[in-house]
């Protein structure tokens, strides 16, 4: 009997990558080859994600309690019974009320990924709008989408970003943010290539789901909606104005000796906000009373949602990265625990169950990182880089630019972070601009496109990976819907750049 070849899992895809890559260091001059170093990479790449690694333990952790209670259920058909009114609207049915509110996700995540370079923190947001776009008749692909890829398009437009713009322009010699003007307009047209994708593709899903390739595979998120949506039953406790008492007390402290420090950073803007903490504290306290008076749910609920509003201030305003984002997210588990009337132990062991569930995608962030240790290791990088730039000596400007720029794109898809790349490419890109004659702005905007595009892609994107992890979407069938939409960027990328070279533009 014949056997059904299976597509290989994900594990055996990144390992496949590892000895692909130290195959290479074999036949790559100036390289150092790598043999036993394929297995040591492994713990190596686990030591260097550890933080992204604890960071997925303890989200998973955090909502698995918030998933036990029901909140997040309870809060998505709130939602999708105010969305079923707004329907009753003439113009809204016309439009679709889903589209709108798709399209203001995807808006909202690109803004946020342009302005301080969302990425890994899209990962904490996966969770509630997977779901959502389930009970919306879509697919995960659709809320990985609103979430994860709206930041990382919002992270190539980058307006503000300071991790690839603030970075490349200050090795570049340019001042920071100067030609943001051309970046916003790119941001745009960027930006209605997503939502057009997007909305086409949810419209295919909508009319028939079984055409999307994670119809088998979205049968966990459908039964977990399904079943939410049966077996709600709304009630109030003791314990949830327990939670709000020890929380709020906590907020107000928090507000006390911090409130005068924070400050908000867009692009070389300094803005004090003393007064952020405050409001969001007031609000905190008035919508927790207001939702405790309807259900132990919809405090639960309204705990997420100010996490996130506190992740997004904290981002912002205290320049927070995973470390305090994940004492926030321990801070929901906790204090969701006691709102549903758990014991102690029952806290530990709904986190633990959190974690053991999310154990996978933690595991494949640690070991996509063994490519970039091989990499690195065998010094192939550089040699690399040198003959790629080397391509590129007596072609005209265009030619030139683009290849600056594809090669960019290539090495995006070993060296996914913006700031280890613009440190390694910039002061050879940089000076080689001025050689034939194109400005350094276009060299920037090069780096901008070739670094964000094939983030989505690449398996060496711990990010992207642990986005997937949640999910539950594996990275062949990602590969398999994304790669036209890459390839659509990578085409727009290179036309956004001509104009760099054919016309003056301010900044350029």
């Amino acid at each position: 009997m014949k056997t059904k070849r299976e597509f290989p899992n994900t594990y055996v895809i990144i390992f496949a990558i590892i000895v692909v890559c130290a195959i290479a260091t074999w036949f790559t001059k100036g390289a150092e080859p790598q043999t036993w170093q394929v297995f040591s990479a492994i713990y190596t790449g686990f030591g260097r994600q550890a933080g992204i690694i604890a960071f997925i333990l303890i989200i998973g952790g955090a909502f698995w309690i918030v998933n036990s209670t029901k909140a997040i259920d309870a809060g998505i058909f709130s939602f999708l019974n105010f969305t079923k009114r707004l329907e009753k609207n003439r113009f809204l049915m016309k439009v679709g009320v889903n589209n709108i509110i798709m399209v203001s996700i995807m808006l909202l995540f690109s803004l946020f990924g342009a302005v301080f370079g969302m990425s890994e923190e899209t990962i904490a947001f996966v969770v509630i709008l997977v779901p959502l776009a389930i009970s919306m008749g879509y697919d995960s692909i659709v809320g990985v989408c609103l979430v994860y890829v709206a930041a990382h398009v919002g992270f190539a437009g980058a307006i503000l970003n300071p991790f690839t713009i603030g970075i490349a322009q200050n090795m570049a010699g340019l001042p920071m943010f100067s030609g943001i003007e051309y970046r916003f307009v790119c941001w745009i047209v960027l930006n209605v290539v997503l939502i057009t994708f997007v909305l086409l593709y949810a419209s295919k899903i909508k009319k028939n789901p079984r055409k999307s390739i994670m119809y088998e595979a979205d049968g966990y998120w459908r039964e977990k909606v399904d079943a939410s949506a049966a077996g709600i039953e709304y009630y109030h406790n003791r314990s949830s104005w327990v939670s709000f008492g020890i929380s709020s007390v906590a907020i107000i402290c928090f507000t006390i000796f911090y409130s005068k420090d924070c400050v908000i950073n867009i692009g070389t803007g300094h803005f004090n906000a003393p007064w952020l903490l405050p409001t969001v504290g007031v609000l905190f306290i008035v919508s927790s009373i207001r939702a405790l008076q309807s259900s132990v749910h919809f405090f639960i609920f309204n705990l997420l949602i100010f996490t996130i509003i506190y992740l997004v201030v904290g981002v912002l305003g205290f320049s927070w990265y995973i470390t305090e984002i994940s004492a926030l997210f321990m801070a929901l588990a906790i204090f969701s625990g006691i709102a549903a009337g758990f014991s102690a132990n029952g806290v530990v062991k709904e986190f633990l169950a959190g974690a053991k569930d999310i154990l996978s995608a933690a595991l494949v962030v640690g070991l996509a990182s063994g490519i970039i240790i091989i990499l690195e290791e065998g010094k192939v990088l550089d040699p690399l880089m040198n003959s790629l730039v080397a391509l590129s000596d007596g072609s005209s400007k265009t030619t030139s630019l683009g290849l600056m720029y594809g090669i960019q794109t290539l090495i995006n898809l070993v060296i996914p972070s913006a700031s280890a790349k613009a440190a390694i490419t910039m002061p050879i890109m940089a000076p080689f601009s001025d050689m034939i004659g194109v400005s350094r702005q276009a060299t920037v905007l090069a780096f901008q496109f070739g670094d964000g595009f094939t983030n989505m892609i690449t398996p060496t994107s711990g990010v992207l990976i642990a986005v997937l992890g949640m999910a539950r979407i594996p990275y062949s069938k990602w590969v398999k819907f994304i790669w036209k939409f890459i390839i659509t960027l990578i085409i727009i990328g290179m036309l956004l750049l001509l104009p760099t070279v054919f016309l003056t533009l301010p900044g350029f």
